[in-house]
């Protein structure tokens, strides 16, 4: 409140136009004392809705004269901010609405009287159509018959809620519902030149299309309210508010009576409205997208090229403005075909999506200007997320800010339809929205983007590190420094290895966007922090492209510890994809920087690994001297993990060379510090090895019972590759105990198992059940000769296997 005042306070209803008004607004500041345009806006920016900064010339362009138009909520927060009493706040908001009237063919506020038109291109929106037309007509028990009906249509910019609304009304009263009154108008809740509809004045129109005459209308915004509400009690009158800017807006313009349905649409949610509905309204399906392109291009057109169309549809993120637009683009242009306008869609996206003037970037515009600057902040950083989602604990990583601030500014993010909710607690973006994020942040200065993803990546790794370790995942780097972040704590492996699952696409999009950021800490360590849960799981394709951007990372800073750590990891994925070529010159790499650094820890790791792909290539007789050799190395350094995986390659060396009973002997040792050591996987391979020894000896019962113990804790421990495994030999058990159809039924689960997740081994289990399909009686167990000095029969697949280091 302003301290002296000078003279009588102006009339603002003395104004007859803008130039006048913005007159009468200069003399309001003088009789406040002439604050400042400084000081006015600070005040000012208090009182807006939501509260914002405001920038000095932003107030002071209020007071130029010369001006077309003039925003109504800033008017009137300087008003109140100048320190009229909120009863003649009323005045000025009347005044500023009648001098922009002129300016406009149809008065303030819009057009009443008569729905608006039912376009011909409506598509789709069955279901949804349904649910509004059931929630209108239905008959409502108790207390419920007696109150208005109030569904709002909410859903992003561009989604069709407008078409919808306007469509269902149509029906209705086609269909001989709400025959009495039909009430419209735009409520300008985001235009791009004019301020949203005071609710007032669109009481005062609504009550002229009624026939109130103009002397009788109060002046008072309640006292309109009700006698709008006691114009339509007992008829049956359908109000649609079209682009409703928020709850307040609309309150006094709901009717009372049983009879009315009033249909809202906006952008934000409508949820503090008492007795609403809310209708979200998400995106077409692909064949809705595809009909709208036809009934806007033409059939024939879309139908010789529908490739074309779904690229499209896809460009355009089954979004139906950006449909519409970019299907009127093509019918405007007759010598484009479909694939023309794919590519130019591909090619520049959202600035491609527009037909004459009119276009989807402003429409989006609209919405992040009704922000405030913290939320445009958060959604910003939103493009700078790699991934294809976000949890409030990753925004809070991304825009470094406390965890319940990030999840609120999402509920606010979410409550403008700028993001959606696909599970609890997990957001994401629009496609289109993404690529409107990823413009915004281009905004931001270098120091800002490149901070946002150096918080993520650690907030990432720190967070992986420390689900690696609730898995006892071995052989970690040491964990980076978290600085004020405060990554995630798992009191278990389960759930740990949920987190993994569910943030994977995440880790990989955000290692990659480490290592192009030269974010070094994080684009070699990461990962080797995911090689446990990726060998769990068999991600075998990421792990090799990750371990191969951070040996190149590491090339270029001449680091040769980190390179051969990550070349190691990179022969594991080839190992176990067969490229075995590839791999062997990896591990070949990775052991000569060792011995050229004299690591020996590092050398017996990296001859354990070249022996075991030396037994699968068929060279067990050479891999024998290589593993007494890294098991020696191991020894020297008390590494017992390393030595009973060499333990358990040299069982697979014996058993190639059909030596059953040394490879037994090695099996059994390597399981005893397997378990000394709580290496889980490691137990799982050695236990299904033995099974396949046992099964060698025609021991098929402790076959059984090996594959059995090793399917339960691959199970437990979500060892999917060793999971396919055991279930595989328990099937081929079965089988050499003439249970074929019994066999077959763990080889299909096992082959879905293997097939999953990219495992190489699928394919022979898939052989397995085609021969047994072929042949039901392909093997007879009593007369199975398995000391024919073949240990690896033709039709089976569970011949013994090693295990590397990098996990």
């Amino acid at each position: 409140m302003v301290t002296e005042q000078r003279g009588a306070l102006p009339d603002p209803g003395r104004a007859g136009d803008l130039a006048e008004f913005v007159g009468l607004l200069g003399e309001l500041r003088a009789w406040a004392g002439m604050p400042s345009y400084r000081v006015l806006a600070k005040r000012v920016g208090s009182l807006m809705r939501p509260p914002r900064v405001l920038p000095t010339t932003t107030v002071a362009d209020t007071f130029k004269a010369g001006r077309r138009r003039l925003d109504l909520d800033l008017v009137i927060a300087v008003v109140r901010a100048l320190g009229v009493d909120e009863a003649e706040v009323g005045s000025w908001r009347q005044a500023c609405i009648k001098v922009h009237s002129p300016a406009r063919s149809d008065g303030p506020v819009g057009v009443f009287g008569q729905l608006p038109t039912d376009l011909a291109t409506f598509t789709g929106r069955g279901a949804e159509l349904d649910r509004l037309i059931r929630a209108a007509t239905d008959r409502r028990e108790g207390l419920a018959a007696n109150t208005v009906v109030i569904s709002s249509i909410e859903g992003m910019a561009g989604v069709g809620k407008t078409q919808l609304a306007v469509h269902a009304a149509h029906r209705l009263v086609r269909d001989g519902h709400f025959t009495d009154v039909q009430l419209h108008i735009n409520l300008r809740g985001f235009d791009p030149d004019l301020p949203p509809a005071d609710p007032s004045a669109v009481l005062e129109a609504f009550l002229r299309q009624l026939g109130v005459p103009a002397p009788q209308i109060p002046a008072g915004r309640s006292e309109r309210a009700a006698m709008y509400r006691d114009r339509l009690r007992n008829r049956s009158a359908l109000v649609l508010l079209d682009n409703a800017a928020d709850e307040d807006q609309v309150r006094d313009l709901v009717p009372a009576g049983p009879d009315c349905l009033v249909l809202v649409t906006s952008r934000r949610s409508l949820a503090g409205l008492d007795g609403v509905t809310p209708h979200l309204i998400d995106t077409f399906s692909d064949a809705e997208s595809v009909e709208l392109l036809v009934r806007i291009a033409g059939r024939d057109r879309v139908a010789a090229d529908p490739e074309a169309a779904a690229r499209i549809v896809r460009y355009c993120d089954r979004l139906p403005l950006a449909l519409a637009l970019a299907a009127a683009r093509l019918r405007s242009r007759p010598a484009w075909s479909l694939t023309d306008l794919a590519d130019r869609l591909e090619e520049g996206r959202l600035a491609a999506i527009r037909a004459g003037g009119r276009a989807l970037r402003p429409v989006f515009d609209l919405s992040y200007r009704g922000l405030t600057e913290p939320l445009q902040r958060i959604f910003r950083l939103l493009g700078h997320h790699p991934g294809p989602d976000f949890t409030p604990a990753i925004v809070a990583a991304l825009a470094g800010v406390p965890a319940d601030e990030a999840e609120e500014a999402l509920e606010l993010l979410q409550d403008e339809n700028l993001v959606r909710q696909g599970r609890p607690g997990r957001y994401e973006l629009h496609d289109l929205l993404r690529a409107y994020a990823v413009d915004t942040a281009a905004s931001s200065t270098a120091v800002e983007a490149s901070a946002a993803l150096d918080r993520l990546a650690r907030w990432f790794l720190c967070s992986a590190h420390s689900a690696a370790t609730a898995m006892n995942a071995p052989g970690l780097p040491e964990p980076a420094a978290a600085g004020d972040l405060a990554p995630l704590r798992f009191d278990s492996r389960e759930a740990a290895l949920a987190w993994f699952d569910t943030e994977h696409a995440n880790l990989v999009a955000t290692h990659r966007a480490a290592a192009e950021q030269d974010q070094y800490e994080t684009t070699w360590k990461l990962p080797i922090v995911l090689d446990h849960f990726r060998n769990l799981r068999f991600h075998r394709t990421h792990s090799l492209e990750a371990h191969r951007v951070a040996v190149e990372s590491a090339r270029a800073r001449d680091d040769r510890p980190v390179a051969a750590w990550n070349l190691m990891g990179a022969h594991a994925s080839l190992h176990q994809l067969s490229r075995f070529e590839e791999a062997e010159a990896v591990i070949s790499e990775a052991l000569g920087i060792y011995r050229e650094l004299h690591d020996s820890r590092g050398e017996g790791q990296a001859l354990g690994d070249l022996g075991n792909l030396y037994n699968s290539t068929g060279r067990p007789a050479e891999a024998i001297a290589i593993l007494t050799r890294s098991m020696a190395l191991n020894e020297e350094h008390g590494d017992r993990r390393r030595v009973m995986i060499c333990q358990v390659n040299l069982g697979v060396s014996y058993y190639l060379l059909g030596d059953l009973d040394s490879a037994n002997t090695y099996f059994r040792h390597a399981l005893t510090a397997a378990r000394s050591c709580g290496e889980r996987r490691g137990e799982c391979v050695i236990l299904n090895n033995l099974g396949e020894v046992h099964l060698r000896l025609d021991q098929a019962e402790r076959a059984h019972d090996f594959y059995f113990q090793a399917q339960k804790i691959s199970d437990e421990s979500g060892d999917r590759d060793n999971y396919g495994t055991s279930l595989s030999g328990l099937g081929d058990t079965l089988d050499a105990m003439g249970r074929t159809a019994e066999a077959v039924s763990y080889w299909r689960t096992a082959h879905a198992v293997l097939s999953e997740i990219g495992s190489p081994k699928a394919a022979k289990v898939r052989e397995l059940i085609r021969k047994s399909e072929a042949d039901p009686n392909h093997r007879d167990p009593k007369h199975a000769d398995r000391h024919n000095g073949d240990p690896k029969p033709a039709h089976r697949h569970n011949d013994a296997q090693g295990t590397g280091t990098t996990d």
